[in-house]
């Protein structure tokens, strides 16, 4: 047994990668050092086989504009293609799309389908609705330019890690909600969906790595501009605050038993349920939040990743034969 109560919880496969990552927590005061962080941050060499490009789209307010990162496999592409729109994750503070690069990749080169990162606005000097406006935006460009992308409007999935995981099931309330084409899926890895989570003294200390509940009150205070667990929140701004679920897309949610989000991300998917909403719930046993960024080669990894992929096919791929 290790002398660490937490690394005896850790799936084996990872223990290695938990004894060297160094105690991490998002302030005030070192959010501008971890930003410079993610800035450095060396990206995976680009496939040959995948074309990555960057481009520019106009935002929801004059004046702003949103970079999207597009990937694809041409020769993989049976047109018309479905799509994914994806939000990274950063805890709605930091983050850019190229630290997905691999797993968008990998989206795109197993499903023959594109892929289109949004590079968000982040919080706290862009707060709620600043980053949903965004990925509004570049859904609706997607489903507008769906021709000139040869992608198939009906089906266009939307997902995201962590906050990415929280902005995607945002945008799909909003879309339900202004009856305008629907997103055809929902691929929630490890989301952040409720503010609440913050306040739950069984959750304080240091038991969860990468990101603890002090971590995640900055970060939701950051986005809401406003106190955890405050009244009356705008709508959209925390997923988990909807009453009614009924009549999303269905989705796909895969959290880390030893992920602070654990609890939520289950809570949610079983709320779904209950609202008739198709929803797959994987737990990966004794893994971590965002442990999948540093164990790509891993069996665990492989098939966490392979799982998304499969549900992807299942749910897009499927509907060339139906539809």
């Amino acid at each position: 047994m290790s002398k660490n109560p937490i690394l005896n919880h850790v799936h084996p496969e990872l223990q290695p990668y938990v004894k060297v990552l160094p105690p991490m927590t998002f302030n005030a005061r070192s959010l501008r050092l971890l930003r410079s962080m993610y800035r450095l941050m060396s990206l995976p060499k680009k496939p040959g086989d995948i074309h990555i490009e960057n481009r520019w789209i106009p935002g929801k307010h004059p004046q702003t504009k949103i970079r999207l990162r597009l990937y694809r496999q041409p020769k993989s592409m049976h047109l018309p293609a479905p799509a994914l729109l994806w939000m990274h994750g950063g805890g709605y503070i930091l983050g850019k799309p190229e630290q997905d690069d691999a797993c968008c990749i990998q989206y795109a080169r197993r499903l023959g389908m594109l892929v289109v990162s949004v590079d968000y606005r982040v919080a706290p000097e862009h707060p709620f609705p600043c980053a949903l406006d965004d990925c509004l935006a570049a859904f609706e460009w997607i489903c507008a330019q769906a021709g000139e992308l040869g992608v198939d409007a009906q089906r266009i999935a939307i997902g995201g890690a962590s906050a990415g995981g929280g902005l995607a099931s945002s945008l799909a309330q909003l879309a339900h909600d202004r009856q305008a084409i629907q997103p055809a899926f929902q691929l929630l890895v490890y989301p952040m969906l409720d503010d609440r989570t913050s306040s739950g003294s069984h959750l304080a200390g240091p038991s969860h790595l990468v990101w603890n509940q002090e971590s995640n009150r900055f970060g939701w205070e950051a986005h809401l501009g406003a106190p955890c667990g405050s009244a009356d929140l705008p709508p959209y701004a925390v997923p988990s605050r909807r009453d009614d679920l009924s009549g999303l897309p269905p989705a796909w949610i895969g959290v880390g038993s030893l992920d602070l989000f654990h609890a939520e991300a289950v809570a949610y998917g079983q709320r779904l349920q209950e609202c008739g909403v198709a929803c797959e719930t994987v737990i990966v046993p004794g893994a971590f939040h965002g442990f999948d960024q540093f164990a790509q080669r891993s069996r665990v990894v492989q098939d966490f990743r392979q799982a998304q992929i499969e549900a992807l096919r299942r749910y897009l791929l499927a509907l060339v034969s139906s539809g």
